[in-house]
């Protein structure tokens, strides 16, 4: 049995390597027609012009529906989970969810509205990702420590929590030196004014997104150990 048939592990693993790619094609594509500077570009510039705008919106839509399968699926793994051994709280694992499926929703607003042509709704859009989807990986960290042992190995949990602090480190250079960035080209030079600030922006922010990428990479082994069934039940109407 090649062991992505085992449980629903592809689900964390397509997300992986679906996210992973559209991040690099979209780079790719506009670095080959000149769109971006090969150093440290916004990822949302990498998707600003056509045709990586196509490609960027397509494959950042599909991640956002990968990642709603597979936050969902970790919520119902965890349910049965705290069900059999009531080691974590219903309430704390609900919250997580409502964290992920945000953050999915914010995936999307960036997928669909290009820094370029609508900027104040995207940047809403970015830090809806962002910020919950921090939230989501710092409670499902807080989740992997109480399951213990039953969920997962003490590595994977602090192998969580290390991606966890990362992503919440490198968050906050991202959107504070964004502040200070006035200009909105996408290429710059060295002196531009609020480069520096670009530069630290702009390297956090992609540190930050392949966090969440590496933190769903932990999820592989938890997700061969259940799958998930449609049950459908006959409804009576009353006459």
């Amino acid at each position: 049995m090649f062991w992505f048939t085992q449980g629903l592990c592809f689900l964390p693993a397509f997300l992986v390597i679906w996210s992973s790619s559209t991040f690099i094609v979209a780079y790719i594509i506009a670095l080959f027609r000149g769109d971006v500077d090969i150093i440290f570009p916004y990822i949302s510039d990498t998707g600003a012009y056509p045709p990586e705008s196509c490609i960027f919106g397509l494959m950042t839509f599909i991640s956002a529906c990968a990642g709603i399968a597979t936050i969902y699926a970790r919520y119902k793994f965890v349910e049965k989970l705290s069900g059999d051994t009531r080691v974590v709280s219903p309430r704390l694992n609900y919250t997580a969810l409502v964290f992920g499926l945000l953050s999915c929703l914010g995936m999307c607003i960036v997928a669909t509205f290009q820094e370029t042509a609508v900027t104040c709704v995207h940047d809403i859009g970015a830090l809806m990702f962002f910020v919950p989807g921090i939230l989501y990986i710092i409670l499902q960290s807080v989740i992997s420590y109480r399951a213990f042992p039953y969920g997962c190995s003490i590595f994977v949990c602090r192998a969580r929590l290390f991606i966890a602090i990362l992503a919440a480190l490198a968050f906050f250079p991202t959107a504070i030196c964004a502040y200070f960035v006035k200009q909105t080209k996408l290429h710059r030079g060295k002196d531009d004014e609020d480069y520096p600030y670009h530069v630290a922006s702009a390297s956090c922010e992609w540190v930050c997104a392949f966090s969440f990428i590496c933190f769903f990479l932990t999820y592989i082994d938890d997700f061969k150990l259940f799958t998930l069934r449609v049950k459908t039940e006959d409804v009576e109407y009353s006459q």
